[in-house]
């Protein structure tokens, strides 16, 4: 529920806006309020699984997360739908790092790479049906049905957990680190806002250097206090293990270099191609049913050979794939993108049930809660800082225009004949902004293609 959430709400985003009459930067809140949130509190969700009990703070999880859902469908501003979406978030860590933590002390040997595969297999099938069961839902029953949808889900899931699920924690636990939470949120809410804002308020403004210094000074305070804490919510001396150093790598990378590519993908598909968004969900689909069909194999595959060679694969196929969709000119088509979509969907389902699986398994198993939430707190601060950051690559008033001319310029040379030399200047102006946002598009998958195919080369040092 909480990973079709993540990928659903992308093709509604120009209904949001249209409907909200919102900005730029409240559509990024909307997706990064949400991957903001999950990044900042799924660390310490995996502690409080492994100290009340994960059946227990899994079950709370998924309540909040369909009362902010419902929270969501009833927003009438933008700052209400992105509190909401925030709140969501809160219980999306809750699911999210609880979920692999209750694999990881139900499942062991074999047994255990089948499950993370078909954990792995189930984040493709959101990544699947999430597009177009947003597509469907936005064109034929309105954007807040995207999130209306959760209720009957999040009512099942509680009822079958309830009935299900079995209670497990760590006796040993110490308790919660108050302190320890304080300064990891705040240090990565001033980040991903110094990311949002750096455009607007310019890169080197006071404010933005100052939410930068402030990230720094509370992460390093969070990291020291760690350090001399008993028992850590973030147990730093796993970093001295090459495994799950490669694990959080790979995370981030991936996050940041794959995923947040798909909010800026929507928005062009819909707004420079005039896409439905039912049309927009049916491009993603090569990707997403790729993706569902490697990842169960993959699962399979990390219990016969080293993990290492799966990951560093299925990273050199992330980064091949990007540098094949970075060829988005002005005439370009979506096909533009197809080749990149195909590789980029066997590679991310030969990264995610191996990388799901080597989080966990370098810690023992009363520990596993600290060790997925770890993991994903790289994940979604992946997500967050590649959705901020590559906002600086496109033109805002173009990102935002709802369905653009489809010829610009033809549409122009009738507005001259109508309006004279005002108008002309305004299709020159949208003709400038829609070569610029395809540019920058071009631009951010090339970067993140380099980025993707140099971490291949670490994660050769993963262990097994």
């Amino acid at each position: 529920m909480l990973l079709l959430d993540i990928t659903v709400v992308n093709v509604a985003l120009p209904d949001i806006q249209k409907e909200l009459h919102s900005s730029f930067t409240d559509l990024q809140w909307v997706v990064d309020a949400y991957a903001l949130l999950l990044a900042a509190c799924v660390l310490n969700a995996g502690t409080l699984g492994d100290w009340l009990g994960r059946k227990r703070v899994f079950l709370v999880g998924v309540g909040l997360f369909t009362a902010a859902s419902a929270a969501c469908g009833s927003a009438n501003s933008p700052l209400f739908l992105n509190l909401a979406r925030g709140a969501q978030g809160i219980g999306g860590a809750v699911m999210f790092a609880v979920s692999l933590a209750i694999l990881s002390q139900e499942f062991h040997g074999r047994e255990r790479g089948t499950a993370f595969g078909i954990w792995g297999a189930t984040i493709g099938l959101a990544v699947a049906i999430g597009p177009l069961v947003g597509g469907l839902l936005t064109e034929y029953a309105g954007w807040r049905w995207i999130f209306f949808v959760n209720l009957p889900i999040g009512a099942l899931c509680i009822a079958a957990g309830i009935r299900v699920l079995r209670e497990s924690r760590d006796e040993q636990h110490a308790g919660f680190d108050l302190l320890g939470f304080v300064f990891v949120t705040a240090g990565l809410f001033a980040l991903v806002l110094a990311l949002l804002r750096g455009n607007a308020w310019g890169w080197g403004s006071g404010r933005t250097i100052g939410l930068f210094v402030a990230a720094v000074v509370l992460l390093t305070g969070f990291v020291i206090g760690q350090l001399r804490a008993r028992s850590p919510m973030f147990d730093m001396a796993l970093f001295r293990k090459p495994t799950f150093t490669g694990a959080q790598i790979v995370a981030f990378t991936i996050s940041s270099a794959m995923f947040s590519q798909f909010l800026y993908l929507t928005l062009y598909l819909q707004n420079y191609l005039h896409l439905s968004p039912l049309q927009a969900g049916l491009r993603f689909l090569p990707l997403s049913l790729l993706a569902f069909v490697t990842a169960p194999i993959a699962g399979r595959l990390s219990t016969l050979i080293p993990v290492r060679i799966l990951l560093g694969l299925g990273m050199g196929l992330v980064g091949a794939a990007l540098l094949l969709m970075h060829g988005i000119t002005e005439s370009a088509g979506w096909t533009t993108l197809l080749p990149g979509f195909i590789v980029g969907g066997v590679g991310i389902g030969m990264v995610n049930a191996p990388l799901a699986s080597t989080a966990v398994s370098v810690v023992e198993p009363r520990r596993a809660g600290m060790a997925s939430g770890v993991n994903n707190t790289f994940r979604q601060v992946g997500i967050a800082t590649g959705v901020a950051g590559l906002a600086r690559d496109l033109p805002e008033s173009g990102v935002v225009h709802r369905r653009a001319e489809r010829d610009p310029a033809r549409s122009g040379v009738r507005r001259v004949r109508r309006c004279g030399a005002r108008a002309c200047a305004r299709a020159h102006e949208r003709l400038r902004q829609s070569a610029a946002a395809r540019r920058g598009l071009s631009r951010i998958a090339t970067f993140h293609a380099a980025i993707s195919r140099i971490t291949a080369a670490p994660v050769t040092t993963i262990r097994a």
